[in-house]
């Protein structure tokens, strides 16, 4: 996802593409195209695309289940997770915690779970809707402030992998973090400010980060994304130039 500019394919052979769709903040994967006639819920000053294989989201995170359910969190009066079926049926999904208004990061689990980012906390939902943290407090050793983003550690984007492992990109440090089962916490990544990693994605052992050069202004067009891939032997390589 490129803010400025709209949705882009890396093909395997390194060529960049265009894609459908709007240039929203975030999207979930529709390989099956499960949602692709979906009629979305009407949210002033929001709104859900189906382009394809994705589907974005204007304002909130989003994410497809293990159940095969759309969520995304809503605020009315209290911050819900909300669960949209392909026919367009609603229901929440669990009440957060807390005097939250909006998340920074949500990534479907193992077992029907979902995990989700609050500035410098992780939770978890599980299949039954129940609430509890895997961490807070999450703190950044020699943490580089990055411009234009809320301030440290400011957890976004993260990804679950099936052993629970947790990747989850520390904007606001330039870092990107891993949780493992235990709690702890060390860096897989870090960078030079301006640039900052936003998203992540886990396949095949490996790992995919989205990277923004961030500006203090408001002009999408200067936040220049790029992709980087972590092999499971460590090399990285920069998919985009």
């Amino acid at each position: 996802m490129d803010t400025g500019r709209g949705v882009f394919v890396i093909e395997r052979d390194g060529n960049v593409t265009r894609h459908e769709g709007q240039a929203f903040h975030w999207f979930a994967f529709d390989p099956a195209k499960r949602f692709a006639r979906t009629p979305w819920p009407s949210i002033p000053g929001a709104e859900f695309q189906s382009a394809g294989d994705v589907v974005l989201s204007s304002d909130f995170p989003a994410a497809i289940g293990g159940d095969g359910a759309f969520y995304f969190p809503r605020f009315s009066g209290q911050l819900r997770m909300m669960r949209i079926a392909p026919d367009g049926a609603s229901s929440v999904r669990a009440t957060l915690p807390g005097s939250l208004q909006w998340l920074n990061g949500l990534a479907a689990g193992p077992q029907n779970t979902l995990y989700y980012t609050e500035d410098n906390a992780i939770r978890k939902i599980n299949a039954r809707g129940v609430v509890t943290t895997v961490k807070e407090n999450v703190s950044v050793p020699d943490c580089t402030v990055i411009p234009g983003t809320e301030g440290p550690p400011n957890l976004r984007g993260l990804a679950v992998s099936p052993d629970g492992t947790i990747y989850v990109a520390a904007s606001g440090c330039g870092a990107l973090l891993k949780i493992d089962t235990r709690g702890n916490v060390s860096k897989v990544l870090w960078m030079n400010s301006p640039w900052s990693p936003t998203a992540v994605a886990v396949a095949n052992g490996e790992l995919y980060v989205l990277e923004y050069l961030h500006t203090p202004g408001d002009n999408r067009r200067e936040w220049i994304p790029r992709v980087r891939k972590i092999q499971r032997d460590g090399t990285q390589v920069m998919l985009t130039k």
